[in-house]
This record gives C-alpha cells, sequence and structure tokens, in this order.
C-alpha cells in the first residue's frame, strides 16, 4: 500500500508535519519558517485542506477533528491509562449530590465513566458520548442539552445548547481543551464549542480543566480563556515551569495511578 502522502509536493508533506508536531500553525508563521509569501501558503493550505489533510481555521491550520481523535485513539496504553487516572481524580474531587457541567473530549468522557461511582448526580452534557455512559443508572439523573450535532465526538453546539444552559447551574464544571499555551491560554480549534465553554466558566462554582500532558505547550486556533480561569487542572504530570508561573489561584491536581 503506498503512502497516504505520496500525492503530496515535498513543500506540502513538510508543512503538514510541521502541522502534525504542533497543532496549529499559522499563515504568517508558515511563511515566515518556508520562506514564501503568504498567499503562496495561503495555496497551500487550501490544497491541504481540499483533500483533507488539514482543516483551514481564520489566520492558519490544523489538523482535521478527525484526524486528531483518531490520533488520541491511537496513543499507547500508558496515555489511555493517564485519561483514566484524570477522570478517576476528577471524580475523587466531586461529592456526591453534586450537578456537574461535562464538557465534550476523551478525556472528560473518561471522567464521566468514573462518575458512575458517584451517587445523585445530576449531570448536564453537551456531549452524547459523555451522557451514553449515564444511560440506564438510576442513581444519576442526566440532562442533554439541545443543539446541532457536531463531529464525531457527538458534540452539541449552537443557539439552542447555549439557550439550554441559562436553566442550570453547575456546582461543578468539568472542562476540556486542546492545548495550553506557553502563557497560560487554554485553547481549543472550535468557536461554536468554545462558546459552550466560556457560558459555563461564567456560571459554574468549581472550575476544573481536565487536561492530559500532550496538550501542553501545543497551539490552537481560539481561546477558551487562562489558568487563572479555573479552580483546578487535573493532568497526568506537572506543567512545565515557566506556564506553572501563569496558575494564579488555581491548583494543579496531579493524577496518580491507584
Amino acid at each position: 500500500m503506498g503512502s497516504p502522502h505520496k500525492e503530496l509536493t515535498p513543500r506540502q508533506r513538510d508543512i503538514l508535519a510541521w502541522i502534525e508536531d504542533q497543532g496549529f500553525a499559522t499563515i504568517e508563521s508558515l511563511a515566515s519558517r518556508f520562506d514564501v509569501s503568504m498567499q503562496t501558503i495561503r495555496r497551500e493550505i487550501i490544497r491541504l485542506d481540499a483533500s483533507g489533510h488539514l482543516q483551514r481555521f481564520h489566520g492558519g491550520a490544523g489538523l482535521p477533528e478527525g484526524r486528531i481523535r483518531l490520533g488520541y485513539a491511537g496513543k499507547s496504553a500508558l496515555a489511555k491509562d493517564a485519561k483514566e487516572q484524570i477522570g478517576q481524580t476528577i471524580a475523587g474531587l466531586i461529592p456526591d449530590g453534586s450537578a456537574v457541567f461535562l464538557d465534550v473530549g476523551t478525556t472528560t468522557e473518561a471522567a464521566a465513566r468514573a462518575l458512575l461511582a458517584r451517587r445523585s448526580l445530576q449531570i448536564v452534557t453537551n456531549s452524547l458520548n459523555c451522557a451514553r455512559v449515564f444511560q440506564g443508572v438510576a442513581t444519576i439523573q442526566t440532562f442533554v442539552l439541545g443543539g446541532s450535532l457536531r463531529g464525531a465526538d457527538g458534540s452539541l453546539i449552537g443557539d439552542t445548547t447555549l439557550s439550554g444552559l441559562d436553566r442550570f447551574k453547575a456546582d461543578v464544571a468539568v472542562i476540556g481543551c486542546s492545548a495550553v499555551e506557553d502563557d497560560g491560554a487554554v485553547m481549543d480549534y472550535d468557536i461554536d464549542k468554545i462558546a459552550v465553554k466560556r457560558a459555563v466558566l461564567a456560571t459554574a462554582r468549581r472550575r476544573i480543566l481536565a487536561v492530559d500532558s500532550l496538550k501542553f505547550r501545543r497551539h490552537a486556533v481560539a481561546r477558551i480563556g487562562s489558568l487563572t480561569d479555573f479552580t483546578d487542572i487535573v493532568s497526568d504530570a506537572p506543567l512545565p515551569a515557566d506556564i506553572a508561573e501563569c496558575l494564579g489561584r488555581c491548583r494543579q491536581i496531579i493524577a496518580r495511578p491507584d
């Protein structure tokens, strides 16, 4: 079987390799790196987007959502275990009887599975994948927000989702992200999903960022907020020292194996 990148030019392969490593790159940074005009980079990105290798975003390009999720699904057992550890740690922070918002993403799905050990929870989520975890569980009440279905992660987004959130105020919100940048910015790719995250962060009493260490120092297209918008960050490894300086009053909790 031939290489899936065989049809690409050498420059296109180099652009793709760079974005696969970084997660996201701006048009300006790519033009500088490859010493070509921004117009040339835009044309290359358009071609790579049309062929499904990359996804165009405002001002740059990143990996398509499906590629990102397949990449995480194919991680080693250690990385998979780390997500489960993060989920277990988060569940340990949430007492029985809490109202909990669960964001979309594989790490929050791990938290959902761990929360099956809790009782009398009220779960609010815009993730169909998280909601399915609690299907048939009599001791946990689950509210699924309406909205438009987006992507392989079963996320619900849009005005209907945001208006549905007005009916709830979570004791605890568990939020995922795609990147934590060097300045403490918490980032993601999809503006519509970010709108839901921000709405929850504005009202939840306790705000937990669930993030595996693969996302430290990565880049994404749009800002969810900063580390200081969260009360806790739960990860499988300590933040790099320079990012940790941005924590403010946010507490970092390291998930450990049982």
